[in-house]
């Protein structure tokens, strides 16, 4: 049997993802001091490990032997982060890959033209792929189906996402100010950029997060007003709600009925359940000063070593630095966007090398315009 080149190295990725996969519940399992949660974590690396398998049979039947691949660097990334801001980190970072399979291997189902044995092991891995993150769901708390809404948000994201505005914002104003070749300028400019880069960000994060309450409120009112004008409606929605999560129709119906003699609880059930919306856990002020410190910390990289040294030295030192930033935190956005981490890497190295001649040409041409004019 044969198959074309892009669809043996779309079946080695996922060979790569299933390892991955198995490689960070084994993290999660370590990490997890609940003994339930644990032997969930540890039963779902077991399954991923049988993924595995069913992608070396495959590539084994078109005459490709394929051992099973190592941790990759984005996986071993994941875990690192994992290990320094604690394990409910990688548990979303799970919960988004699962619903990202699910979809991926639904594709591959209906991809015209493929082997028919893929086709059937992308359905198989669809639906179970589907019931790992129905469990993580529960675990951590959500609500609704992650392949459909997938949140990529939360602490680790504000900070690696506010620290990155900050760092190739003020990055591309001190480049800009270098063509003044006034050492007193450039510190003064990247000291004002680092206050305005964290103010603007920081009001961004508030004001962000005060709207998602208040679309938030909005919802819940109007699912209220529902309950209490149309009761029939939302006890038959809550009832074909819990037949999909697995429990049989006249329990279900059961169930519908005893939530709905309590509004209080109905209103509960139908937000968690149907609205997907959880706990908030973040509030305005808290968003805004995450989002607002980490853009100060990346602004100031670029403009410490003007602080402490002087000239060409100081030039150099923050130029280094700054591009060395660029590729670490397009490093760990790999973590967010799913491609991988060199190659994310590089691609900030190049934005933030772009930024430097950008705004250092336009400083030369404001300063030799300002010269000429005096």
């Amino acid at each position: 049997m044969e198959a074309d080149a892009k669809r043996l190295a779309a079946w080695r990725a996922h060979l790569q993802d299933e390892a991955d996969a198995s490689f960070l519940y084994g993290v999660l399992a370590g990490a997890e001091p609940n003994s339930t949660r644990k032997g969930v974590y540890e039963r779902l690396a077991q399954v991923e490990l049988r993924h595995v398998a069913l992608w070396q049979k495959i590539l084994r039947d078109y005459g490709i032997e394929a051992a099973t691949p190592p941790p990759s660097l984005r996986a071993r990334l994941q875990a690192r982060v994992a290990r320094w801001f604690g394990p409910s980190i990688l548990l979303g970072m799970l919960l988004r890959e699962e619903g990202l399979e699910v979809k991926g291997y639904l594709a591959m189902h209906r991809e015209e033209g493929a082997p028919v044995v893929a086709q059937e092991a992308a359905l198989r891995l669809a639906q179970e792929s589907a019931q790992h993150a129905e469990r993580l769901r529960e675990i951590s708390g959500g609500a609704g189906e992650p392949w459909h809404k997938i949140g990529s948000g939360g602490l680790l994201r504000n900070i690696v996402y506010g620290f990155n505005d900050g760092l190739t914002a003020n990055f591309g104003l001190v480049a800009g100010m270098v063509a003044s070749d006034n050492h007193g300028i450039v510190l003064l400019s990247g000291v004002a950029g680092m206050v305005a880069n964290a103010l603007s960000m920081g009001s961004s994060g508030y004001l962000a997060a005060k709207s998602e309450m208040e679309v938030y409120a909005h919802e819940i009112e109007m699912e209220k007003d529902e309950i209490a004008l149309m009761p029939e409606v939302e006890q038959e929605e809550l009832a074909l709600i819990y037949e999909a999560k697995g429990i049989p129709g006249d329990r279900a119906r059961q169930l519908a009925a005893e939530v709905m003699k309590d509004p209080e609880r109905a209103l509960q059930e139908k937000v968690r359940e149907e609205l997907g919306i959880g706990e908030a856990h973040s509030t305005p002020m808290k968003e805004a000063w995450i989002t607002g410190t980490a853009t100060a910390v990346g602004s100031l990289i670029p403009v410490a070593p003007f602080l402490l040294v002087t000239g060409p030295v100081a030039i150099w030192t923050s130029f280094t630095i700054a591009m060395l930033s660029h590729f670490g935190v397009g490093a760990v956005r790999s973590i967010f966007t799913g491609r991988g981490v060199f190659r994310s890497g590089i691609d900030m190295f190049i934005v933030g090398l772009g930024v430097a001649i950008v705004g250092y040409f336009i400083g030369d041409v404001v300063v030799r315009w300002l010269g000429g004019a005096g």
